[in-house]
Order: C-alpha cells, then structure tokens, then sequence
C-alpha cells in the first residue's frame, strides 16, 4: 500500500475513514484559503514570489492558493518530511530541494499543518541561507498544543485543530485521504493506538 502502511489493511482504511469526525467542512476551508489568498496578496502581489510547497502534505494546500492568486508568482516545490508515512515525527529527512533559485527572491513557505513546526523552521532556514530576500511561512492548519518548537509559528494561519490526529486537504492517514476537502480528527478508538 505504499510507504509506512504496509500493516493497513483497505477495510482498516474504509473503517477510519467511516469512523472520523470532520473537523472543519469543506466550506469552512474554502473560506480560510480565500483569507489567507488575501493576506498573500496583500504582503506580496508586486514581489513575483515562488511558493514553495512542502511536500507531500502542502501540495494540495498550495495548489489551491496559487489558483487564487491573481499575480505574477511561481511554484515550486521542497520535500522535507518527519513523517515519511508514519504518524509520528522524527529526524527530518530532505529528499528534495527547490529546483528554482531562491537567491532574491520572495519565498512563500506553504505546508499543510503545523504541528511542532521543526520542519518549516529548518525549511525556513534553508531559504535564507539560500539567500532568500524575504521568507513568509504559511499553513493550512495549525494544531493547538505546548509542543511547539521554541519560535515555531507560522505568520500566515488558516485554520485551527485540535490535538488530535487530523487527515484531508493535504493531512494523510498512512500516505491515504489526502485529497479530501473537509479536515477529519481520527475516531478516539484509532487515535489510542496510532
């Protein structure tokens, strides 16, 4: 079935996928893309950005923000992940760079939650380091907790969650559901043994 979910089952899959409670509805994340397009442009629509998209997860929320906006920017990609499939994070591990240079340019950061936020404060780092004039972070989701790596924020939020385990529009469950439009929170039952 694909990295970190060669335990998972189909039928494991359908039953969490029938089990999960939404979280946020797809309205609900129409409308926190649509705010956070405005603050995008509002901080950079003369700059030409390149948003980079951490993958996997930032893929779909930066597709759908780059369908928003309405000036010159560019989309590339980076993939730095602690997940590798799994449901928990670990020694961040880069499998790919951006392919566009960053040197001078606006770079817009774009991941699909911010969780402890070690990997978009190292991507951050990456950029300026790359020579970057100016980095902005941004997330679909932040999810509340302490457990934030000192300094760790995002300056552009959409939504918030709980503390939970959350998959769709970008989030995954075992490398499944991220194309779902709405945010779901695993059932308590199969949050107690991820």
């Amino acid at each position: 079935m694909g990295t970190g979910s060669s335990t998972i089952t189909a039928g494991d899959l359908e039953r969490v996928r029938r089990e999960a409670e939404i979280i946020h509805e797809p309205i609900a994340i129409e409308r926190a893309l649509d705010q956070m397009a405005a603050a995008i442009s509002a901080q950079m629509a003369t700059s030409d950005p390149i948003l980079l998209a951490v993958m996997t997860g930032g893929m779909i929320p930066a597709v759908w923000l780059s369908g928003r906006l309405n000036f010159l920017h560019q989309l590339d990609y980076v993939h730095a992940t602690r997940y590798a499939g799994g449901t928990r994070g670990g020694r961040l591990n880069w499998l790919a760079r951006p392919r566009l240079s960053l040197h001078g340019r606006t770079v817009l950061i774009v991941d699909d939650i911010l969780d402890e936020g070690i990997t978009m404060m190292e991507i951050a780092a990456y950029c300026r380091e790359q020579a970057a004039d100016r980095v902005v972070t941004a997330a679909l989701v932040r999810k509340r907790h302490d457990r934030r790596a000192a300094g760790a924020e995002a300056d552009i939020i959409g939504l918030e969650v709980p503390d939970r385990y959350v998959f769709g529009c970008g989030m995954d469950y075992h490398e499944h559901f991220r194309e779902l439009k709405g945010i779901f929170a695993l059932a308590r039952a199969a949050e107690d043994q991820t």
